[in-house]
């Protein structure tokens, strides 16, 4: 199964398995922002969702399988738009602002000012308990997810805009996809560049992979 969120502020489940295109199952989030939900697997054929709501900085978790609510974060009222998140529980809001939550008690655990500018991506090295994150700057901020939760590294880059960050399996590279189109690999471990790949100029494509081996491509935006 994939799941696809829209506009319609709705996340809908795909069954693509022998060539079925097929919607199964829906859940209305009525979140109209642009923050994108995020998925954690408990257990094999379970999972969490986490979703933002039509109360732009709430995270709401649900139960994959049969969307039943399993608790609503919400934050003091200091905290303004939920931009993005990653289950493992981090959040971010258009201040700048990280918020580590504990789930299960329902509060929020940690809270780190990282950026001046919104959060706009961010991705999590669970074994490393270690995070990174970007915004409109020219600047990552890589953070611990200890209790002190300090800053660690900071790496400037030639071009502001970071839409899209990426940690390889095995913790040693992180890529970020950029606002000037291009991709920036880092060794992770010191965010040490090491290479920019100028590829991509004004298309508008998605790739995506799974275990069948296979890569598509696909075209989601009409010429007009």
């Amino acid at each position: 199964a994939q799941n696809h969120q829209g506009r319609d502020m709705r996340l809908c489940v795909w069954d693509l398995s022998e060539d079925r295109s097929a919607v199964t199952d829906s859940l209305l989030t009525a979140s109209v922002g642009f923050c994108q939900c995020s998925l954690l697997e408990t257990r094999p054929g379970d999972a969490l969702l986490a979703h933002p709501t039509e109360h732009m900085e709430e995270v709401c978790v649900v139960e994959m399988r049969s969307w039943t609510p399993v608790c609503t974060l919400k934050p003091d009222s200091t905290l303004e738009m939920l931009m993005c998140m990653k289950m493992w529980q981090v959040r971010v809001t258009a201040v700048g602002s990280l918020l580590l939550w504990d789930v299960s008690h329902r509060r929020a655990y940690s809270c780190l000012k990282a950026h001046p500018e919104p959060v706009m991506c961010l991705d999590i090295d669970v074994c490393k308990q270690k995070g990174i994150s970007g915004s409109s700057e020219k600047v990552l901020q890589s953070w611990t997810l200890d209790n002190q939760q300090n800053l660690q590294v900071r790496s400037h880059m030639n071009n502001p805009g970071v839409s899209q960050l990426c940690i390889r399996a095995d913790g040693k590279i992180l890529a970020t996809a950029g606002w000037d189109d291009n991709i920036r690999v880092f060794g992770w471990k010191k965010l040490k560049p090491l290479a920019v790949l100028q590829h991509h100029t004004d298309m508008r494509l998605l790739a995506a992979g799974s275990k069948d081996q296979r890569i598509s491509v696909w075209s989601i935006y009409s010429e007009s």
